[in-house]
């Protein structure tokens, strides 16, 4: 009877366990595609009171499990893994009264308490806005890889960091966190137990002589021990000039030291209409594997992840595929010229990841919201194929949809997307036919997350409107957070995380 209890129970453990997952990188997996398996799903919820030291007050929430205040902007996604949760923000709320100022932060807090256990602080490349916008933080998503995290920071580097932190010790050969936090031309910063334990640092600028415009934006992944990130290189201030017309938009570095082990070489970066901020996607399409690449360019590339050597020995991830996302009336007008980039009728880069479901490539065009609106393309993509492949390639494409920054969800057949004006599309993901089109009448900037048959989204007004997924269109709920919603919503492990402005809400059953 024992024997059989045991059974019983561990099966019951063991299925428990296999729907609850981590959220360990940007958009779940290498896939990109945001799409959660687990059941449970909140649709409702209470953020509660906030005092005017912005402190909630949690006996007035409803189906909060917590509230972490972070800083005064906050972009990129969290990534849940290990019991950790990481999120990228400013040091508008600094957490060491030491490190104070405008500076790049990420948190990491604990999973199941919210708890703060340390902190990766980055001070500003003092470029101003064209290379490190102020007061805008990190953008990025972090990826977590067992003991260790991989980030993107606002001074264009690729950091490897411990996701212990200090508390086992100042770990790997790196031992300069203190010369790494300070700030130039003031006092050398004290280490503390709750700073991050940095592992290595590849400096972009330094290395590949990138030129950042405005942000870094990437969310690295790691894949067989290489970490890839986009490198946002791009335009300068005069949005005409490219001061790097020759450096990679992406790398590849070993995960273990940061050795660069390969490089992006399209000529992308002199085609490049603003920066390289859309994240790599991977995957094994046909028996070959990929690295797939929204380009600043307008198009979408397909590279072989396993890098060789050129004529001038350096390693070079060799082309697969391109197709141009844009359409012809974008780049060009009737009578054969140019349109210019940043009107309406302009052509757009891609910002929002290519999404990889079913051996297809979703993705979308878009501008920086400074630009305003314009005209969009999302595509539908067959990566088996080679060279240019902007007709051969092209399985459909979706017109009536304004620039976006956000990347697609895709599930069961339909695929999701925003755009930037407010609308949400909900379209077949073999045909492109549109089933229904919801407008929230507000900015958009994050994406949609599938989980638990709902679709989630965050607008600049501070809303989050929940769908029922499916073809046809029906709104569950409309849940106020009290500041911009930026972000995107992540689902992991019974938990639901939505990220305003200024605080960090951990949304379920306590």
């Amino acid at each position: 009877m024992k024997i059989l209890l045991y059974t019983l129970l561990s099966g019951m453990l063991l299925a428990a366990s296999s729907k609850a997952a981590d959220w360990p990188v940007w958009g779940r997996d290498a896939s990109r595609n945001m799409v959660s398996d687990e059941k449970g799903a909140p649709a409702k919820w209470d953020i509660g009171e906030m005092n005017d030291k912005e402190v909630v007050d949690m006996k007035t929430t409803k189906n909060i499990k917590w509230v972490a205040k972070i800083g005064s902007q906050a972009y990129g996604n969290v990534t849940v893994g290990n019991g950790k949760v990481l999120v990228g923000t400013n040091n508008e709320s600094p957490r060491d009264p030491k490190k104070k100022g405008d500076r790049g932060v990420v948190y990491c807090l604990n999973e199941k308490t919210g708890a703060y256990e340390w902190q990766l602080i980055i001070p500003k490349l003092g470029a101003g806005k064209v290379s490190d916008w102020e007061y805008i933080g990190i953008c990025s998503s972090a990826a977590i890889v067992g003991d260790k995290a991989y980030v993107v920071t606002n001074r264009c580097e690729s950091v490897c960091i411990d996701l212990k932190g200090m508390s086992n010790g100042n770990d790997g050969p790196f031992k300069d966190e203190s010369k790494y936090m300070s700030e130039k031309g003031k006092p050398a910063a004290v280490v503390e137990k709750t700073d991050a334990d940095i592992l290595w640092v590849f400096d972009m600028r330094d290395e590949l002589g990138i030129f950042p415009h405005n942000v870094t934006s990437s969310s690295p992944i790691v894949i067989d021990g290489v970490v890839y990130n986009a490198t946002s290189n791009g335009v300068d201030w005069s949005h005409t000039n490219i001061p790097s017309p020759l450096s990679p938009n992406f790398i590849g570095l070993d995960a273990k030291n940061g050795k660069l082990l390969g490089e992006e070489a399209s000529g992308a970066s002199a085609r490049c209409l603003h920066a390289s901020w859309s994240s790599l996607t991977y995957g094994t399409i046909g028996g070959q594997k990929q690295i797939i690449w929204g380009a600043s360019d307008g198009f979408c590339y397909g590279f072989d992840p396993k890098a060789k050597e050129d004529d001038e020995g350096f390693l070079i991830y060799p082309e697969l595929w391109r197709i141009d996302c844009n359409e012809d009336s974008y780049r060009k007008d009737k009578k054969g010229g140019k349109i210019p980039y940043a009107t309406p009728p302009g052509p757009s880069e891609c910002i929002g990841t290519p999404v990889l479901y079913d051996n297809k490539i979703y993705v979308a065009i878009g501008q920086d919201p400074e630009h305003g609106d314009g005209v969009g393309r999302i595509s539908c993509i067959d990566p088996t194929k080679r060279g240019d492949i902007s007709n051969s390639g092209l399985v459909w494409k979706y017109t009536d949809i304004g620039r976006t920054i956000s990347t697609a969800s895709v599930a069961d057949g339909l695929v999701y997307i925003a755009e930037y004006a407010g609308k949400i599309h909900c379209l077949d993901a073999k045909t492109g036919k549109p089933y229904w089109v919801h407008d929230t009448l507000s900015r958009i900037w994050g994406s949609t997350l599938v989980a638990d048959g709902k679709v989630y989204i965050g607008t600049e007004d501070g809303e989050v409107v929940i769908f029922n997924a499916g073809k046809e269109k029906k709104i569950i709920s409309t849940m106020d957070m009290g500041a911009p919603v930026y972000s995107s919503p992540v689902f992991a492990n019974g938990t639901l995380y939505i990220s305003t402005q200024t605080h960090l809400y951990a949304i379920g059953k306590k």
